[in-house]
């Protein structure tokens, strides 16, 4: 008798640690590109160097990517990062991968959904970078093509949900885009919580979903 209901104890302490686990609220990360030191931004934000992995936030994975400089954005770069609420510094380096290799990260988000911004400067091939970046194993932009030299480009992408607490993302090179530079790159990435995870009712919204609701429209 004894023995059973330290059984049923034990099972009970372990089902609230699980739902506890569970429910460890979803992370904000950002991280900019081409830098190994965390940056401040005007409004009190911490951004992560891109060039660091193994940390507690997550990192680079597979091979470190390389780093270049955007030397000057133009003024209509530096107005549409102010009217989207993003520091102008926040353009001015990218971590990038030599095609065929591709730039990989992880973000230890914790489980949930979320809004995922994409920033980028472009440095070297105005309108001749193309790329997929993907999220969580799923191409949620096919066939980017980066902007001007010296301009920015910001993309956002919702309903992205993480099962496992890690967000991996990619940027890979796709010779479909007609480019001549393959070579994929960010310059930041925001990753914000859209919905807390409730143990008891599961998340459901999904990139795909959304993709599919979009194409329908």
């Amino acid at each position: 008798m004894l023995r059973s209901l330290f059984s049923v104890a034990l099972l009970a302490i372990f089902a609230t640690v699980t739902i506890v686990y569970d429910a460890i609220p979803a992370e904000e990360i950002r991280v900019w590109g081409g830098k190994v030191e965390d940056f401040k931004d005007s409004k009190g934000r911490i951004w992560h160097g891109g060039q660091n992995e193994k940390e507690d936030w997550g990192g680079w994975i597979e091979k470190l990517p390389q780093t270049a400089e955007v030397q000057q954005l133009t003024n209509d770069a530096e107005k549409l990062a102010k009217d989207e609420g993003y520091d102008k510094e926040l353009f001015y380096a990218v971590s990038w991968a030599q095609f065929p290799d591709t730039v990989k990260m992880d973000l230890n988000t914790g489980k949930g959904t979320f809004t995922v911004t994409y920033l980028v400067g472009e440095h070297w091939s105005p309108n001749n970078r193309g790329f997929d970046i993907i999220i969580e194993d799923e191409i949620v932009e096919e066939e980017y093509v980066t902007p001007g030299n010296n301009e920015i480009d910001i993309k956002r992408y919702e309903g992205i949900e993480v099962k496992d607490k890690v967000m991996s993302l990619e940027f890979a090179g796709n010779a479909a885009t007609g480019a001549g530079d393959l070579n994929a790159m960010f310059s930041g990435i925001e990753v914000i919580p859209a919905l807390a995870v409730d143990p008891k009712q599961k998340v459901t919204t999904t990139w795909g979903a959304l993709k599919s609701e979009r194409q329908n429209q």
